[in-house]
């Protein structure tokens, strides 16, 4: 049985508003820049949603990087988040992500598979070895002249994944001070990259999730959100085998 999200959604916060209130989870549209920890004095994302909705305590079961926008989930109870952190790691949750770039790409779909290193500024970087190796399928589209969108597919959960994918196709994503020029990721009002869908099955019931980006002046542009129209149901497209 597939059980569409409730309409419980509340706009309780700038950074992050509340898409569906289940009895074992919360589902969260992050706003880009906002820390899923706690930052000194500043609260994490589980204490600032579980007082925004009066709950006793929230458990984080994934994360998001700070610059990342997008669905997050949050437990209720210690037991729903082994349960849905066990989903991770048998990679039975499917996760798409949507993301703006304005280089070519050395191809414009496929894999991106590779060991990732640490590198230098708290960064990581691509290898070619594939001991245990990061992987990534992806499509992309041109929106305008000089800026493409990417669809992707982590099939691994890797620090900074997606940001260090897409640089090593030769196209960091648009705003990334850490993995493109800073000059250049200056220009952009955030970094472009935004956790899209969501889809899992927890106690024998299917759960799907979809958040459009609501920040970012590149991702509300006509013209992006008709390139990525072909885009609503990427769990039906053919990927790259």
């Amino acid at each position: 049985m597939i059980l569409a999200p409730s309409n419980n959604n509340f706009d309780l916060s700038p950074d992050f508003s509340v898409l569906d209130l289940q009895d074992d989870f919360v589902v969260i549209n992050k706003a880009p820049g906002v820390d899923v920890h706690r930052d000194g004095d500043e609260p994490g994302i589980c204490e600032k949603v579980a007082e925004a909705l009066n709950l006793p305590e929230l458990y984080l079961v994934h994360r998001l990087d700070k610059v990342t926008s997008g669905l997050l989930i949050l437990a209720r109870t210690s037991e729903s988040c082994a349960q849905l952190a066990q989903l991770f790691k048998e990679k039975t949750i499917q996760k798409y992500y949507l993301a703006l770039a304005d280089k070519k790409p050395k191809k414009k779909q496929g894999w991106i598979k590779g060991d990732m290193q640490r590198s230098r500024r708290s960064s990581w970087k691509l290898v070619n070895s594939q001991h245990n190796p990061a992987v990534t399928q992806f499509f992309t589209t041109s929106v305008t002249p000089g800026i493409r969108a990417f669809l992707l597919k982590p099939l691994t959960g890797k620090t900074h994944q997606l940001r260090v994918a897409m640089k090593s196709l030769g196209a960091p994503i648009c705003g990334d001070l850490l993995y493109s020029d800073a000059q250049q990721a200056s220009d952009y009002d955030r970094t472009y990259l935004h956790a899209y869908v969501i889809a899992f099955e927890l106690k024998s019931v299917s759960y799907r999730y979809c958040a459009q980006p609501e920040q970012g002046g590149q991702f509300l542009t006509p013209q992006f959100l008709a390139a990525v129209e072909q885009w609503c149901t990427p769990e039906t497209l053919s990927w790259p085998s």
